[in-house]
């Protein structure tokens, strides 16, 4: 199964308010191997969410937790495919915060990606093409 496959599974996951965490966004740092006791589902969890995909489906992953960890996996490419890794800057583009997802298409200056922490939950969301640092094959 491939990762877009496996996030496919996970739309609609999302965080849950106030001080339970949702079990679902949990997993997804345990399983990338990240120590769930110091994480909430209010934590930047976008990479988390790349990482157990990734681990699913037995591909590539960064292993950490910070979107730009991205930029050193997989192969650049500049024509993304549906399920290729997209990474965003966000506030600046030296800035070392960012966001990642899967490629799902592009129109009308906009990227769609399948991610996580997009509006506190997993889902299909538009980001500005002049926010793209890097397109990813895994």
């Amino acid at each position: 199964m491939k990762a877009i496959d496996i996030a496919l599974t996970q739309v609609g996951v999302k965080e849950v308010p106030g001080s339970i965490d949702s079990p679902e966004i949990m997993q997804y740092f345990i399983d990338g191997g990240f120590d769930a006791r110091k994480m909430h589902d209010e934590t930047a969890w976008c990479s988390a969410f790349v990482n157990w995909c990734a681990i699913k489906a037995d591909r590539p992953h960064s292993g950490k937790l910070n979107a730009r960890s991205w930029l050193k996996v997989g192969s650049s490419t500049y024509t993304p495919s549906l399920g290729d890794l997209v990474v965003f800057w966000r506030e600046s583009r030296d800035s070392w915060k960012g966001h990642v997802g899967f490629f799902i298409t592009g129109r009308n200056g906009c990227i769609y990606t399948l991610g996580g922490n997009q509006h506190n939950s997993v889902t299909i969301s538009a980001y500005p093409r002049s926010r793209v640092l890097e397109y990813r094959k895994l």
